[in-house]
């Protein structure tokens, strides 16, 4: 296992080592010793999603202000431009940004701490997307920013590509209205099966219930952009 830093210093790309000759591939898609050494972190994970996106699809930027969520997350089918915002107002890189290019090509993963908001844009016609938290979805804690606020000044790879918004996404708030991460961690006291299905119905609105993205293309990963200015500082293109 390989990571490769970021524009922020807390996000990571890590990259699996890949065992494969004519029959195909292998790799440990996970190993918690492994992660742990590589990163330095001690994560706990307590829950893995899949999500399917439909080309255009975008999502995010979203954040909980309690239980806030580690992410690691991939792509297993197709392609996405993934982007972390940090929220944590104590840190040198608040309200700056990161993206990076995640494909079943590359197979690469990136690891989002808690205190940041995430999003993904679906790059080709239909994508598999994955990833595993450190605390569990809880709706009354959810909000979300504007994947287009001009304060962020996110580059997303639109080209050609006409976003799809759920009816959640097309309501984010800018990140100067919102009330952001609060103190410690609290559990939820919402049953788990109640939380997991606010969870699907969230994920199954908008765009006609059709939720099917990612692409395959070249990996990139772009530079970090400073929020309160509507333009963006060090903003560039690295390629690993």
């Amino acid at each position: 296992m390989k990571t490769i830093p970021t524009a922020i210093a807390d996000v990571l790309i890590i990259e699996p080592r890949v065992f494969g000759d004519s029959r195909g591939f292998f790799f440990e898609s996970f190993n918690q010793r492994a992660f742990d050494q590589a990163t330095g972190l001690n994560a706990h994970f307590v829950q893995d999603n899949h999500s399917r996106s439909a080309k255009g699809v975008l999502r995010g930027l979203h954040y909980q202000i309690e239980q806030p969520q580690g992410k690691l997350v991939r792509v297993v089918r197709g392609a996405v431009f993934d982007v972390a915002v940090d929220l944590r107002k104590s840190s040198a890189t608040f309200g700056q940004w990161v993206g990076a290019e995640l494909t079943e090509e590359n197979q690469r993963q990136m690891w989002v701490p808690p205190g940041f908001a995430h999003g993904f844009l679906t790059l080709s016609d239909v994508a598999d997307f994955l990833y595993k938290t450190t605390d569990y979805y809880a709706p009354q804690f959810e909000r979300c920013i504007a994947w287009d606020d001009p304060a962020l000044a996110v580059s997303w790879p639109l080209t050609g590509i006409a976003p799809q918004l759920s009816v959640k996404d097309r309501a984010g708030t800018r990140l100067a209205a919102e009330q952001l991460e609060k103190g410690r961690p609290r559990k939820s006291k919402e049953p788990a099966g109640k939380m997991l299905n606010h969870h699907a119905a969230e994920w199954l609105e908008g765009a006609g219930g059709a939720d099917v993205a990612a692409s395959a293309r070249s990996d990139q990963l772009v530079g970090a952009g400073e929020a309160g200015t509507g333009t963006s500082r060090g903003r560039g293109t690295r390629r690993f």
